[in-house]
């Protein structure tokens, strides 16, 4: 996708479910990591991170209505912030997302559980000398490390292997 598909898509879903026109314009940032995108009070443009599109159409759509929300928000001089009655009523009325997925793989240690075998993963590797299973009190063993994508990522894994 273009910016200039991403201006296209930004406007439209502006005048659907705003009822309002988006007369700036949206960008996709590659500098943005952790969040979906962000809105400039400034000037008004809103960024848009270019991995939201690879995370599906849908959650593209509810990254921009959320922004979108923080836009007609603060021209219309009503409160804004995430925090805010207004913001989290209109993001709920036009369907945008409250929070922008995880994206990407993130590095870590997979350890196993040398009593009942579940797998872990954990981004800071730990001295297995020192910490024991909860589930059986076994001792754990380090399998190496790993890249998981944030999905697969959920504390302890199932054991499937």
């Amino acid at each position: 996708m273009t910016n200039e598909e991403l201006q296209a898509l930004t406007e439209k879903l502006s005048l659907e479910r705003f009822g309002r026109p988006f007369t700036h314009q949206v960008f996709f940032n590659s500098r943005l990591r952790t969040t979906g995108g962000r809105y400039h009070l400034r000037d008004h443009h809103i960024d848009i991170n270019p991995k939201m599109v690879a995370a599906g159409s849908q959650v593209l759509t509810g990254v921009i209505l959320h922004e979108l929300c923080h836009y007609h928000l603060h021209l219309t001089g009503r409160d804004y912030h995430h925090r805010s009655r207004d913001f989290k009523v209109l993001l709920k009325r036009v369907g945008g997302s409250r929070f922008a997925p995880a994206v990407g793989k993130v590095n870590g240690w997979e350890y196993r559980c040398q009593g009942c075998g579940v797998k872990i993963f954990r981004q800071r590797r730990f001295n297995v000398r020192r910490y024991r299973c909860a589930r059986c009190g076994g001792r754990f063993r380090l399998l190496g490390r790993v890249s998981v994508t944030p999905s697969q990522n959920d504390g302890e894994k199932s054991n499937d292997d």
